[in-house]
Parts: structure tokens; sequence; C-alpha cells
């Protein structure tokens, strides 16, 4: 049952990652990917660290604190960077159609570590969710931006250093709370994108941001940053790395309902199989009954 809940709270984590991924299209034409981070993550902080006092959070024992920062600082520092840079090069949903992939890396880096073993049911479970995302972002991809094989590549190398993270960060949760680990490992994040921001001029060019802009930053920080990132920690201490990985696979579906919000895109034939195929892969990953 324990596992079935952290599935559930990683299926709306995921999407509202997919919303965000939107949201970060939308605002890269106007800013670069650090300023991105920075909005992202300082915003995110400033909304994680008064939760984890309010509800006081067990934070990380002292000999954990180097390991969870330095997880914070590649997670949330240099994935979201190259995250940002991709989304420059490609769209949001080939963008987010790499990032599904995310349960294939988490499967291989966690049986070459051997945290977690490679079963059949699971492997072919995320085999079929990551094909119903192809189906339903197939109609797209014929129409793909020119030079848009370096953001898909950029994103991949992105989601591999997810994958440790996913895999490398349980233990870390076990010992302390996901709130604390969270609030931790995102503070290192943002402290060092605020550095770099600070030297670099990214943290001045918010100034030049109008309403529009703000309103999409604030939602990026709150939903995209804070809210998605504390179910996430939520869901890996009570599942798998492999089945809350899974649940990326609703990542462009929820980004390419949002677009047809946005931008008019039709909901295809193509989008409601991939839709079924996605769930279905989830169940079977998910449902694999435990040897004692």
């Amino acid at each position: 049952m324990g596992e079935w809940i952290g599935v559930a709270i990683a299926l709306i984590s995921s999407s509202l990652g997919g919303s965000a991924a939107a949201i970060t299209r939308y605002l890269a034409g106007n800013t670069d990917p650090i300023t991105l981070a920075i909005l992202r993550w300082g915003i995110g902080f400033c909304c994680v660290l008064p939760a984890a006092l309010l509800m006081k959070a067990r934070w990380p024992k002292r000999a954990d604190w180097p390991a969870v920062a330095a997880l914070g600082f590649c997670f949330f520092g240099v994935f979201f960077v190259l995250y940002n840079i991709a989304m420059t090069f490609t769209t949001a949903a080939r963008a987010s159609l790499a990032l599904a992939t995310l349960p294939l890396h988490t499967m291989v880096v966690g049986a070459l570590l051997g945290i977690e073993p490679l079963t059949k049911r699971k492997s072919i479970g995320v085999c079929i969710a990551v094909l119903g995302v192809v189906a339903a972002l197939a109609t797209g991809l014929s129409a793909a931006p020119e030079g848009a094989w370096r953001g898909e590549l950029i994103m991949t190398g992105a989601v591999l250093c997810m994958a440790f993270y996913n895999v490398w960060s349980r233990p870390f949760i076990q010992r302390s709370s996901a709130l604390g680990f969270l609030t931790v490992g995102m503070g290192t994040g943002a402290a060092a994108l605020i550095l770099v921001g600070s030297l670099t001029g990214s943290v001045a060019s918010l100034g030049q941001f109008g309403a529009p802009q703000w309103i999409a930053g604030l939602y990026l920080g709150v939903a995209g940053g804070a809210l998605a990132f504390i179910l996430w920690v939520l869901a890996l201490e009570r599942a798998s790395p492999t089945r809350v990985a899974n649940t990326m696979t609703v990542n462009p579906v929820a980004a390419g309902l949002l677009a047809t919000q946005l931008v008019g895109e039709p909901i295809t034939l193509n989008l409601i199989v991939g839709l079924i195929a996605v769930f279905a892969g989830i169940w079977i990953a998910t449902s694999e009954i435990r040897k004692p």
C-alpha cells in the first residue's frame, strides 16, 4: 500500500513538472538558463524553508550534510541549468519526451549500483509507458525546430544526473526526513545559482521582467519548484526509485495538455491512446508482487 501511495504522489509531482516545462519554454525566450533556475529555486526555497520549520522537519545528520549538499548542487544546480538550456534548443514536448526516459536511466543506474534489481515485469512496464509517450507525441515529432537534437541530447545528459539523484537520495531521506533533505539540497542549489548569477549578471536581468513574466515565474517557483519537489521526495520516501521515476512519463502528456489550452493544439487520438498506454505501463511496473 505504501508503494501505491508513493506512486500516486509522484504522479501529481510529474504532472506539475509537465506544466512547468511549458512555462519554462515560455520564459526561455525572455531570459537565460541561469536566471530561470534562480527564479525557480529561489522562490521554491522561500516556500520550502518555512514549511520545513513549521512542520519541524528532521534535518539530515551532520555527517550526511556534505553528501546531501552535493546532491542538491548537482540536481537543483547542474541538472536544471542543463534542463533550461535544452529548452532553448527544442520544444517543450520534445524536451519532455527526452525527460520521460528517466525510468530507463533510473533502472540502469539502480541495477549498476546494486540498489534495485532489474526485474522482467518492471522492465516491461517502463517500456510500455515510454512507448506510450512516443505515441502521445508522435504527431509533433516531424515538426521539430532546426537543431532540436542539441536540446534533446543535453536533456538526456541531464536525465542521467537526475537518475543518480533518485537512486542516491533515498538512504539520506530515510535517515532524516523528506522535507529536511529537500530543504538542505534545494537551499544549496539555490545559493550556488544566486552566486553564479550575481557574477554573470543573471540576477540583474530579473529587473527587466514584466507582470506576465513574474506571474509565470511565481507559478514556476511555487508549483513547479516547491510543491512538485516536496511531493517528489515524499514519493521517494515511500516507493522505489524506478517506480517513482516511471511516473515521469506523465510529464510530456501534462505538457501537451497545457499546450492545448495555451496555444490551441488539438487533442488527437494518438494522445488519448498514448495516455492509456502510460497508465498501463505504470500499473504493470507498480503491481509486481514481491517475493518474501
